[in-house]
């Protein structure tokens, strides 16, 4: 029986392949936004599902004092499935698939199409801090790379199902396709083409009708825009811009500096007792810290701050607006931190629903403080939905998603404009003091990420083993002249490297340093190598980035640089051989 499957499916693929790359591709971009919308169909019904189980199971106190352990229990259980039922890390899903683009052929593990579902839905089923968002992009990106693997295609292809498979499960769980395209463009930094944009688009539509036909129409929020955008507010747009660009610094500071700190212990029960304890009391003083927060978020567009105060410590005080007031702030101080401990304590889940929650909140806080203070009469959900896009323009360093996924959210374009001042402006705003994204900054440290500078990312393909050279010979700093010259006779080389016992590299000698010193055979035995070496121009480290290699080519001028490991010697790196390289990575990376 396997083997009339295995028949079968090898003749539908052999048939599938003869159709041809581009009717190819078109049949697959539909397979993946099926599979892909599925997934976060899945997903989303799992994570709801889990909350809803555990919240009937356990009675609520009116100090929430029953949730305070039910996060740490969430990252506990994920923690020992990461350990070992999927023996992998599978956190930061957009870093992960960014670091796959650039560094692994767009090629995803098979066990990311489900891992992070479960994973994820524990964390968050269970009050992890987190979002779902950035673990159904990673599965539908394992998704795509795994049917380009499967059909045996080339980087660039598999780099365009990968992203069909991001874009269909974004569009999928936020019911926008455009948002999702955009998504992949801006973010995953996929070139746009009209190779690339129709397969991405046919994902994204097609993962968007499977939400609709199994979820129903409603989407994430529900908000009717009563009013319309008025000229004299822009003023105001342009200010929560400005407030949510810094807002935004401090998200993507605060989150990685925290979370590292969690990450550098060593101990894992101290590291997930630690998360899980800040994470409970966090909760327990700040019940909408818990879960996603999108409840949160709908309270405060149905106008109804007063709800973020239910089983707090402060709920007699919810109708007092400065308690509101303050408890908004705090909630933009310490929703961070909620995150930042659930991810470093071993959670599973994104950023994204954390950086719309925070931006509804200060959106919200901002229009209200206006309102009480100034005497304005600002729209409170219309600058909770524009606040929304501003973070995210900030965070994410993608004003274009920010502005479409909330236009599409809200079912229309009445805020469009707003969201463009606002997005931009958080964007303009975060770029003065940070240039790389929470997902990116890491990798764009390391010289790992793929920018749609097509120069940079060439380079960021490139792998510096592919293109050292070893048949160099070495020579010690103790042997004569006459050997020196022995050795040069039986290479075709002329730069020899000069090693030490350990064959550690202390230098280089040139054939053009002793061309002249060749057949003066009265000094053999009275000149050494160690009389003829010169220092390297400069030196390369084996695990160095190739644009960091051509910045040392560009300030020496040589043509020729030694590449060490740990001081010692492995070979030489020419120019020529990059070159060469280049040329062969651009013919796959460029646009047919």
């Amino acid at each position: 029986m396997r083997t009339i499957i295995v028949n079968t499916l090898n003749s539908w693929l052999h048939a599938l392949q003869r159709l041809g790359l581009q009717r190819l591709i078109l049949i697959l971009s539909v397979v993946i936004g099926v599979l892909s919308g599925l997934a976060a169909v899945v997903l989303k019904n799992t994570v709801h599902f889990t909350r809803d189980l555990i919240q009937r199971i356990m009675e609520q106190g009116t100090l929430g004092f029953l949730y305070l352990a039910l996060p740490g229990i969430g990252i506990i259980i994920t923690v020992l499935y990461i350990k070992y039922f999927v023996k992998d890390d599978i956190g930061h899903g957009v870093s992960k698939i960014l670091y796959a683009i650039s560094k692994k052929g767009s090629k995803l593990k098979s066990h990311n199409t489900y891992s992070s579902i479960v994973s994820s839905t524990v964390t968050i089923g269970f009050g992890g801090s987190v979002g779902a968002e950035a673990p159904i992009v990673l599965s539908g990106a394992a998704i795509g790379s795994s049917i380009g693997q499967i059909f045996k295609l080339n980087y660039k292809t598999i780099t365009l199902m990968l992203g069909c498979g991001a874009a269909a499960a974004i569009a999928s769980i936020f019911k926008a396709p455009l948002a999702g395209l955009v998504f992949t463009l801006e973010v995953l930094m996929l070139d746009l083409t009209m190779a690339s944009i129709v397969p991405l688009l046919i994902s994204a539509v097609t993962a968007t009708t499977i939400s609709y036909f199994l979820l129903g129409r409603e989407v994430t929020f529900a908000f009717e825009i009563i009013e319309p955008f008025a000229l004299y507010k822009i003023p105001f747009f342009i200010l929560l811009g400005v407030f949510c660009g810094l807002v935004s610094f401090y998200f993507s500071r605060t989150a990685m500096h925290f979370e590292s700190r969690l990450s550098n212990i060593t101990n894992p029960y101290k590291k997930v007792l630690l998360g899980a304890l800040v994470l409970g009391v966090l909760i327990f003083l700040f019940p909408p810290l818990y879960g996603e927060g999108f409840n949160t978020l709908q309270s405060l567009l149905d106008g109804e701050p007063s709800a973020i105060l239910n089983n707090s410590l402060l709920y007699p005080f919810r109708d007092n607006v400065w308690v509101i007031l303050a408890s908004l702030a705090l909630l933009l101080v310490f929703k961070v931190f909620a995150m930042a401990a659930t991810t470093g304590a071993g959670g599973v889940g994104g950023i994204f629903a954390p950086t719309l929650f925070m931006g509804g909140v200060a959106g919200y806080f901002l229009s209200k403080l206006l309102n009480n203070t100034v005497g304005t009469s600002l729209n409170e959900g219309n600058f909770a939905l524009v606040g929304m896009g501003g973070m995210m323009a900030g965070v994410m360093h993608a004003p274009l998603t920010a502005i479409f996924l909330i236009a599409e959210l809200t079912g229309g374009y009445a805020l469009f404009i707003p969201l463009m001042i606002t997005s931009t402006i958080a964007y303009i705003t975060i770029m003065y003091f940070e240039p790389h994204s929470i997902y990116t900054k890491r990798l764009a440290a390391r010289g790992e990420l793929i920018t749609h500078h097509k120069d940079k990312a060439v380079l960021t393909l490139l792998k510096l083993g592919n293109v050292v050279e070893r048949d160099f010979t070495t020579v010690l700093p103790t042997d004569t002249l006459g050997k020196l010259v022995r050795t040069i006779s039986q290479s075709r080389r002329n730069i020899f490297p000069v090693v030490d016992a350990n064959k550690e590299l202390i230098g280089i000698v040139l054939l053009d340093n002793v061309r002249e010193l060749m057949f003066d055979t009265e000094k053999y035995e009275n000149i050494q190598v160690k009389d003829l070496m010169t220092a390297a121009p400069e030196f390369i480290l084996i695990d160095e980035p190739m644009e960091k290699v051509m910045d040392k080519f560009e300030s020496t001028g040589a043509w020729n640089l030694p590449v060490i490991d740990k001081k010692k010697y492995i070979g030489f790196v020419s120019k020529s051989k990059i070159f060469s390289a280049y040329r062969d990575v651009l013919v796959q990376f460029s646009d047919e």
